[in-house]
């Protein structure tokens, strides 16, 4: 999720209205646990493994969204994606 403001606005925000400064902290805190979580996945994971996790944590997508775009995202080549699937597939 993307969410754009104005940084003199925001700032008024945040001294105006503290509690959005703990509303803040909780959002980058979870975006920094995604960020450790997926490039820790990206050093010990091999590609099948990450590829496992994709399909975990997003089952519906795998049909939804095209393949090049999930190797990009999984950091291989669409060709390996479509190694991997036609593997896992048997």
């Amino acid at each position: 999720m993307k969410i754009e403001a104005d940084y003199i606005e925001s700032q008024k925000i945040f001294t105006e209205h503290p509690c959005w400064n703990k509303f803040l902290v909780i959002q980058l805190q979870k975006a920094l646990i995604m960020k450790t979580e997926r490039e820790r996945e990206f050093l010990l994971f091999d590609a099948e493994q990450r590829y496992s996790v994709f399909l975990q944590q997003f089952p519906k997508l795998d049909n939804r969204v095209k393949q090049h775009i999930i190797a990009s995202y999984l950091r291989i080549t669409p060709e390996s994606l479509s190694r991997i699937r036609k593997k896992m597939d048997h």
